[in-house]
């Protein structure tokens, strides 16, 4: 089958640099979202999200008509669905997303129809996908009662790729592809080789979904083992950006830098998929994740800490006097993708608890998110830098590193980053 025409589901992050390099390689795509701010936007040739490069490409692609969004699902020959999956309860990862974009693509699916499922998913997703659709079309046929032989085709392919340079990352890398039958992976390897110049290798769909898994635990492992000799170095009194510096100078060691915690949609979620299905047999990977997901409380006690040290010098002043500024609100560098974002959190904890001003300093945002309305103040750095008593630097943005440690020498500074050490 050729696939002239493709559908998105879900114009994030993933989905619509996607339907973009689909749209750039001239097949007609469908991209669908509940979210019709983001439809109109699209339709518009313009972008909702901060990615390089990624507004060209879609403007070029709606005003050549290769592109366009809607709110309701249309007839299509490949559905991709890029929707969110997040927790509810104790890190039980919630399904609930991909089941209603299932559901929404079921009433215009038909025999010889591809349906990939891109988003990051916990062992068995993709099987339970299939299922969806086969319980809401029971007049089609699927992969799990006709193998081979099925009306559709039914697969899962994650994404990997760098926010910042998503677009370049989906054409060069690698992709992992995991159909329900050997069938279902051939065709969704004949759809990604539209645009993907990296080799496309062929396994099973819940080898894939682990594969994805076990990408991202790998490195949350590590940065577990960074973030706990941060800890354990500030109680001895040692640099840890020092230390690290010395022992990646041996040729078989490449520690990590560590930070406020971990952040974004993937690398702080997905350890967690591992987890509610082997409970008792995912021990180091659910360590890893405690002691990330503990690192932004010892941040905040490095703050209390600070301020303390800060009226002691003044005993003039009252906390209510004392202006924090919190650097950097994104869960990585040079992004404006607050998801899962421990400096995000960080900053609404100071917020909430610091009687005083809070300044937020986001340079890739333009307004505060929602949760710091009211009880902090977004600023530009230079107007943080002449106002605050402490500094938190939490994302080492590329304006960050360009700031001369003389302009901090009388300010408190937590440096959870290393960018002036």
């Amino acid at each position: 089958m050729s696939f002239e025409t493709i559908s998105v589901v879900g114009l994030g992050y993933i989905g619509l640099p996607t339907a973009a390099v689909f749209a750039a390689r001239k097949k007609k795509v469908i991209g669908v979202d509940v979210n019709p701010h983001a439809v109109a936007t699209i339709n518009r040739g313009e972008i909702h999200i901060i990615e390089p490069d990624l507004d060209i490409v879609v403007r070029a692609a709606v005003t050549e008509g290769y592109l366009r969004a809607t709110t309701t699902a249309e007839p299509a020959d490949a559905f991709l669905i890029a929707v969110p999956t997040p927790f509810k309860g104790d890190h039980e990862p919630d399904l609930s997303y991909i089941e209603s974009a299932s559901k929404a693509i079921a009433p215009v699916l038909k025999k010889g129809d591809l349906v990939i499922l891109e988003s990051t998913s916990p062992v068995g997703a993709t099987e339970q996908m299939s299922a969806w659709l086969a319980e809401a079309r029971p007049d089609l046929s699927f992969p799990q009662t006709h193998g081979e032989d099925s009306d559709v085709r039914i697969a899962h392919c994650p994404e990997r790729v760098l926010p910042g340079h998503v677009l370049r990352e989906l054409i060069e890398n690698d992709r992992i592809i995991g159909g329900l039958t050997a069938k279902c992976s051939d065709a969704a390897m004949r759809l990604y080789k539209t645009f993907v110049e990296g080799e496309c290798i062929i396994t099973d769909a819940r080898t894939a979904e682990m594969c994805k898994l076990t990408e991202n635990s790998f490195r949350d492992v590590n940065i577990a083992f960074a973030n706990e000799l941060s800890i354990i170095c500030d109680k001895l009194d040692i640099s840890v950006w020092e230390l690290i510096r010395l022992a990646n100078h041996h040729p078989r060691v490449n520690i990590l830098q560590p930070g406020p915690g971990v952040g974004g949609h993937c690398i702080a979620v997905d350890p967690w998929f591992i987890v509610s299905k082997t409970p008792d047999e995912a021990r180091l990977i659910r360590a890893a994740r405690e002691v990330n997901d503990s690192k932004p409380q010892w941040v905040l006690d490095q703050v209390a800490l600070a301020i303390g040290k800060y009226l002691q010098e003044n005993p003039a002043k009252t906390a209510k006097d004392v202006t924090v500024a919190c650097l950097g609100l994104a869960f990585k560098p040079d992004i404006d993708d607050l998801r899962e974002s421990p400096s995000l959190e960080i900053t609404v904890q100071i917020a909430k608890n610091h009687p005083g001003t809070v300044l937020a300093v986001e340079p890739n945002i333009e307004r505060l998110p929602a949760r710091l309305e009211g009880i902090a103040t977004l600023s530009p750095v230079d107007q943080a830098l002449s106002s605050a008593n402490v500094i938190v630097l939490l994302v080492d943005h590329s304006a960050f590193k360009t700031i001369p440690k003389t302009r901090l020498s009388s300010l408190k500074v937590i440096d959870t980053r290393g960018v002036w050490t």
